[in-house]
């Protein structure tokens, strides 16, 4: 199962997409979908970015709508992620719309696979644009693939990160230690594979490109 969730963020940096199950649409992002003519299986959020207007032109089209109050705990893009993982907690969730505007949005959902109730489905998250891919990784051993048209790989420690080693890369690490949440940016592969591991913490590998 394959599931594209679409937030509420500027559609120009919206990257290529097919192939989805299902697509869930987060407060405007309904909006920005249906003037595309792709209509979403559910709308999720409180909707305080639309007018009546707009909101009568989702809720007439789309078939679920999960309403919440303006003032809550959760973001819309956090209601979402539930949702989706309630309804199918073994499907690989791509989320868009969720950069290139408020840097406190980016950086909520930026560290969605940090808080626990979602460090579980951890790897099935993935945030995408036009330029860049985020996929989180949880300690141990793993292969990253150089994704088509991508230059740059960097690996940020969204925790404390310990034993971190880089293999295959331009820019080689040997089991260091981050104390801090840190950014490992720009390097590059050196293969069509790069290998790292760890043995604590939590790292968002992040392929981009200049756009």
């Amino acid at each position: 199962m394959k599931i594209l969730l679409v937030a509420g963020g500027d559609p120009t940096y919206w990257p290529a997409f097919a192939g989805f199950d299902k697509i869930i649409g987060i407060d405007r992002g309904n909006l920005f979908l249906l003037r595309r003519g792709i209509v979403p299986d559910l709308a999720v959020g409180d909707f305080d970015s639309l007018n009546a207007s707009e909101k009568k032109e989702v809720f007439s089209q789309v078939a679920e709508v999960l309403t919440s109050p303006a003032e809550k705990d959760d973001t819309d893009t956090q209601l979402a992620l539930v949702t989706a993982f309630e309804r199918f907690p073994k499907a690989q969730v791509t989320l868009i719309g969720a950069t290139g505007g408020r840097l406190d949005h980016l950086l909520a959902n930026l560290w969605l696979g940090v808080e626990p109730r979602f460090q579980p489905f951890s790897t099935q998250i993935r945030i995408a644009d036009k330029g860049n891919s985020v996929d989180y990784l949880m300690p141990g051993s793993h292969q990253i693939v150089k994704e088509a048209q991508m230059s740059y790989l960097a690996f940020c420690c969204l925790t404390p990160v310990k034993q971190l080693t880089l293999k295959n890369v331009k820019y080689e690490l040997s089991a260091i230690d981050f104390l801090q949440p840190t950014s490992l940016a720009s390097n590059e592969f050196l293969t069509g594979e790069a290998e790292v591991s760890f043995s604590e913490g939590i790292i968002a590998v992040i392929q981009s490109r200049d756009v």
